[in-house]
């Protein structure tokens, strides 16, 4: 299989969260599979680490992960509305090098002002492609489980171990293993599967 998947994530950690298990199993299944991550968020590390640690733990947790190829940028953290069309420039070159069928992004019910414009201007550069949300607890009020992805243990155990990467955001609860594995054990139940995680349905693309 050679259909090209693409995962956006407006910071460093994002798409592993918010869909780390289905990364795993599209690459264990043969899929290609990029990440990119728009900003690095220098400005949000903590005092007593180097400004680039993001940088390497995202390498880190998107190697566990299998990921075909990283690709990082240096928009500023919680400055994205303002920057909105760079962001849009940015994502339609990604399009033009990727050539994605499928791309993952925040969905529609995340309230972070970053990850709304993500999804906006996902919507607006990737007009080919089918649009899944990916599921962020913390920043959405609600969700629409549409679409459902099954994992294996496997998977959600790389999830974890991607996740442990970010040394820096240990202390986030949604970097909790328990809640990690709990989220997919919930998702998983609603398909009759072991283990699952749910996404949004922003556009579906048949071909």
């Amino acid at each position: 299989m050679t259909k090209n998947i693409l995962v956006i994530s407006p910071h460093t950690d994002d798409g592993e969260l918010g869909c780390g298990g289905a990364i795993s199993r599209f690459c264990d299944e043969g899929y290609n599979v990029s990440y990119a991550a728009l900003s690095c968020c220098e400005n949000s590390v903590p005092k007593n680490y180097p400004k680039d640690i993001l940088r390497k733990e995202v390498a880190a947790a998107t190697k566990i992960l299998g990921i075909n190829e990283l690709i990082l940028f240096e928009y500023e953290v919680r400055k994205f509305p303002q920057l909105r069309q760079e962001i849009l420039d940015t994502l339609i070159e990604l399009k033009k090098e990727i050539n994605p069928v499928t791309v993952f992004t925040p969905s529609s019910y995340d309230t972070h002002q970053d990850h709304k414009t993500t999804r906006e201007e996902t919507l607006r550069a990737f007009k080919q492609c089918t649009i899944l949300g990916y599921e962020q607890p913390w920043n959405n009020i609600s969700f629409n489980t549409l679409a459902f992805v099954s994992l294996k243990k496997e998977h959600i155990n790389r999830k974890v171990d991607a996740l442990k990467c970010y040394e820096t955001q240990k202390n986030r609860p949604y970097l909790n293993c328990d809640f990690i594995k709990g989220l997919a054990t919930t998702r998983g139940t609603q398909i009759e599967e072991e283990f699952a995680e749910a996404f949004e349905v922003i556009k579906w693309v048949l071909r």
